[in-house]
């Protein structure tokens, strides 16, 4: 099958951001759609016709599709997803297929720049549309930091070199449940330090050691970056080794802070516990300056992004709007019990992948890292 017509993930993701006009069918099974779709696309503009289904109508109007507007057709991997465009195509539409499927699109981090402080000269937000994800470069005097890098991190390794920056650290947040981390093989590759807190190396889940490669980073602790001293604060809730980085007056806060909510702290078993960390940490954050710039590892909605998109706000405004900023000790820990529950089985292997006990391929890295982050209580 050649000459089939093909939309990027980078090139739908900048139509959708635009509010272009486009029409997404979905051909995977809706146990697959349910586990994590395209949910960018507004839900009156979104249709999981199966692919074998999809091929037997016989008009247009069977289709439920408006011929007027454009389809983006996808898959798992944009395999099965070209048949289906090329039969749209015949029926009279203008359909193309995602290149790549979910996998792709689950991998694409649309690049931000981020204002820049006394000693960053340079600062990007990288967007992974698809999991609500972020990741950060720092650059300071040609070094460049990388904070919380997917597996797929060719992006971030593009923009340092596109800055003439070189990399000289990578450093992790916490050990993630929801994506497996790009960071020891990135600091592998080269040759340069990963930071993370030794309480994050090890099975949340039931104590095992870990076997990655680190370089320990505590409360407390520090590294230069060019002309930039990195800060370490312990702000443990969400996972036990979880830190926050400090540049200046940015804040990278991984999964303690986000914009509209607080890193859950539900997923090991020990939600009073580290109810009670995270209640501690955000007892801290009060003596944080308004005026600290909070950029999270993740975000819950579109109603998070700023007017040029990005995710990140002075923590005085953040104050203002996120409930559970607002809560006294006792109501918020209530508010997290009442709001804890059940979450995707594939994070349990992520964590063991993380930490080194697991390795698995590409293919099962896909499937386990499908659907968007469930990181906030």
């Amino acid at each position: 099958m050649t000459d089939i017509p093909e939309i990027e993930p980078a090139e739908l993701a900048k139509a959708v951001e635009e509010e272009q006009p486009i029409q997404l069918v979905d051909v995977r099974a809706p146990f697959r759609v349910a586990s994590g779709r395209i949910d960018q696309v507004p839900d009156e503009s979104f249709y999981n016709i199966v692919g074998s289904q999809l091929v037997t109508m016989q008009s247009a109007e069977e289709t439920g599709l408006d011929p007027s507007i454009p389809v983006a057709v996808v898959c798992g991997h944009g395999n099965s997803s070209r048949q289906a465009t090329q039969f749209l195509n015949q029926l009279g539409f203008s359909a193309r297929s995602v290149t790549g499927g979910m996998a792709a699109w689950m991998h694409l981090a649309v690049t931000r720049p981020l204002d820049v402080t006394p000693s960053v000269d340079g600062f990007l937000q990288f967007d992974r549309v698809g999991k609500r994800a972020l990741g950060y470069v720092l650059i300071s005097d040609g070094k460049a930091l990388v904070v919380d890098p997917p597996r797929e991190s060719g992006a971030f390794v593009s923009a340092i070199a596109d800055a003439g920056a070189t990399l000289t650290a990578v450093a992790e947040t916490h050990c993630h449940a929801d994506y497996i981390s790009g960071g020891p093989a990135l600091a592998r590759r080269f040759g340069v330090p990963y930071y993370i807190h030794p309480a994050d190396t090890t099975y949340a889940y039931d104590g095992t050691p870990g076997t990655i490669e680190y370089d320990p980073l505590e409360d407390g602790g520090s590294f230069r970056l060019g002309r930039a001293e990195v800060r370490c604060a312990h702000t443990p809730g969400h996972t036990e080794g979880h830190v926050t980085f400090m540049v200046d007056d940015l804040a990278l806060t991984g999964d303690f802070i986000f914009v509209e909510s607080v890193g859950r702290p539900d997923l090991a078993g020990k939600t009073d516990e580290w109810s009670e960390a995270l209640w501690q940490s955000l007892t801290r954050a009060t003596t944080w300056s308004p005026n600290m710039k909070i950029y999270p590892a993740h975000y819950g909605s579109e109603r998070e992004r700023n007017d040029d998109h990005t995710i990140g706000r002075p923590l005085g405004e953040i104050r203002d709007t996120n409930e559970a900023l607002k809560l006294g000790e006792a109501d918020f820990k209530a508010w997290v019990k009442s709001r804890a529950g059940s979450f995707p089985d594939a994070y349990r292997t992520i964590k063991a992948v993380n930490v080194g006990l697991m390795q698995i391929d590409e293919m099962q890295a896909d499937e386990l890292e499908v659907g968007k982050n469930e990181c906030a209580i």
